[in-house]
């Protein structure tokens, strides 16, 4: 049976709330690349500051909890 993997908020790669790493963990990716991705699409963005962007998914995603990483 596959593993159903949640987006949430990362316990093993978090900096500040462990948004990115959450992302990270969910896509199968690198956290430092998530990261260096974000910051190059928010300096890029003129629309939507990226630290708002932060926020919002910092409010929005759960955090992990030890059923995550089973």
């Amino acid at each position: 049976m596959a593993k159903l993997i949640k987006l949430h908020r990362s316990r093993n790669y978090r900096i500040i709330a462990g948004v990115m790493g959450g992302i990270a963990e969910y896509l199968g990716w690198s956290p430092f690349l998530t990261r260096l991705l974000f910051v190059i699409l928010s300096c890029a963005s003129v629309a939507v500051p990226g630290i708002l962007v932060y926020i919002v998914l910092w409010i929005m995603m759960p955090n992990a909890t030890a059923e995550s990483y089973r």
